[in-house]
């Protein structure tokens, strides 16, 4: 047992999740309540095991993957996050004719993927972990079958994402051809020999699209903004949190450990996909009319601010990339968590931000929240997502990528202009048709406690989270 120890938490997912799903065959619609809370005491469960030696044992199973602080880092944040969108997704879907219980089994799944992502220091494990996790992703796009855009969500990225996935093993295939291994420290080896033939880096060029693709950076983009709106909110939900969480830090450790020696080679791709993502992301926004359309850009936006510091390279690039995913995905849930709210009287959920409008005069509470979200992903302060900007951005300074810092400050202010047109429809506009009062107790808590996290007295937890990224990051080099 002793050797499994530090796959604890992908153990205690895959047998709950596969026993689960055998709950879900004999009860159908019926065990769908039972198996949603088995299903959150399983990933909290998992994220407890990560706390111990075993989850820092190194390199595992002939090197396949590495259980380091990195690795538990990024599921501390998957695991809860992923437990948010099983729990929002029980009060959102119509019991006894869409909430089932493959819901939270598929969650379930899509998490041991991304726990084998961010601990993955092969090309095997990278493509396993990543696939595990799509395909979960691409029936969740598609999981209300009377519903015509979630059928589109799920088909356009199924078919996207098929062609990021060979893309992916195209690149695999090169770098395996030239280098003959398939292991980062491996691929490091041989990057490390001289300077890199065309065919390794056409090789980089191909993995770095593959994970563009899964983290929604520009060029890769493509599929963001329709499958975030087409598909059921506690699944968009899902889809902007961890598996982002997971594509960025599966895409900092390949660099930082497989491709270290090609570091001017991956640097510029990675400065290319930040600045595009940034001022795409915030200039794509100007316009649109759907809550979840216009958070499909802001996703996009704030992964160009994290691609900033692993272009920044170094321990504290590192660092900035874990505390700014860390405070990203706590605004994010949160923000949708307001949206999840969002029914007309007949209960039918609301997408139009002009539904938004005089929120302030009917529900000034929601409003408040919602506002603080909105503050929060601007980047403004006091409120705490001003900081991991701040880390970013400090740094790229720190490596003398100035130019690069001014930039992302720059799209920060273009960017600030959505999120601000929310808050002036909430407190600005004429009251709108009010939103139909839901009692949903554990999502008004949830809603609660982020709001207070990303809220001033966030800045409480700047010192413990900043030493915690710092000694993450540090297990990377």
């Amino acid at each position: 047992m002793g050797r499994f120890a530090p796959l604890l938490p992908e153990l205690i997912l895959s047998i709950g999740a596969t026993v689960l799903m055998m709950v879900a065959a004999f009860t159908g619609r019926r065990g769908a309540g039972i198996v949603s809370w088995l299903a959150v005491i399983l990933l909290l469960g998992a994220t407890a095991a990560l706390i111990g030696a075993p989850s820092h044992a190194g390199p595992v199973f002939d090197g396949l993957v590495t259980e380091d602080l990195f690795a538990s880092f990024g599921r501390a944040i998957i695991y809860p996050a992923s437990a948010v969108a099983i729990i929002a997704a029980y009060g959102w879907f119509e019991r006894g004719t869409e909430h089932a219980s493959e819901y939270a089994v598929l969650i379930l799944f899509s998490a041991v993927g991304m726990g084998v992502m961010v601990s993955a220091s092969s090309l095997v494990s990278l493509y396993v972990g990543l696939e595990l996790q799509s395909l979960a992703a691409y029936v969740l796009a598609s999981y209300r079958p009377t519903d015509e855009r979630s059928a589109e969500a799920g088909l356009k990225y199924f078919v996207l994402g098929a062609l990021a996935s060979g893309i992916l093993l195209y690149g695999i295939s090169l770098l395996y051809g030239f280098t003959g291994t398939m292991s980062f420290n491996g691929l490091a080896a041989a990057f490390g020999r001289g300077a890199p033939s065309l065919g390794l880096l056409f090789g980089l060029v191909f993995v770095l699209a593959g994970l563009a693709f899964k983290a929604s950076a520009v060029p890769f983009h493509m599929w963001t903004p329709d499958v975030y709106e087409g598909a059921p909110t506690p699944v968009t939900m899902f889809f902007g949190s961890a598996p982002k969480v997971a594509a960025v830090l599966l895409a900092t450790r390949l660099c930082v450990e497989g491709l270290a020696p090609a570091t001017d080679a991956w640097r510029q791709i990675v400065i290319f996909a930040a600045l595009a993502s940034i001022f795409l992301g915030a200039v794509g926004a100007f316009g649109q009319t759907n809550i979840k359309r216009l958070l499909a850009y802001s996703s996009i936006n704030n992964v160009g601010f994290a691609l900033i510091g692993l272009a920044a390279g170094g321990t504290r690039g590192a660092s900035s990339v874990l505390f700014y995913m860390a405070v990203y995905v706590v605004m994010t849930l949160g923000a949708f968590l307001c949206v999840l709210w969002m029914r007309d009287e007949d209960g039918r959920p609301v997408e139009s931000i002009a539904s938004l409008s005089g929120l302030a005069q009917t529900r000034p509470g929601f409003a408040w929240a919602f506002s603080a979200f909105m503050w929060s992903l601007a980047g403004i302060p006091p409120f705490f997502g001003f900081w991991p900007k701040l880390l970013v951005f400090r740094a790229a300074i720190g490596s003398g990528y100035i130019a690069l810092a001014v930039a992302g400050i720059l799209g920060t202010v273009i960017g600030a202009y959505y999120y601000m047109k929310i808050i002036k429809v909430m407190f600005m506009d004429e009251p709108a048709k009010p939103f139909a009062r839901t009692r949903q107790p554990i999502q008004a808590a949830l809603i609660l406690v982020a709001a207070v996290a990303i809220s001033p007295l966030g800045y409480l937890l700047i010192q413990g989270l900043g030493t915690l990224s710092d000694r993450a990051a540090g297990s990377l080099f």
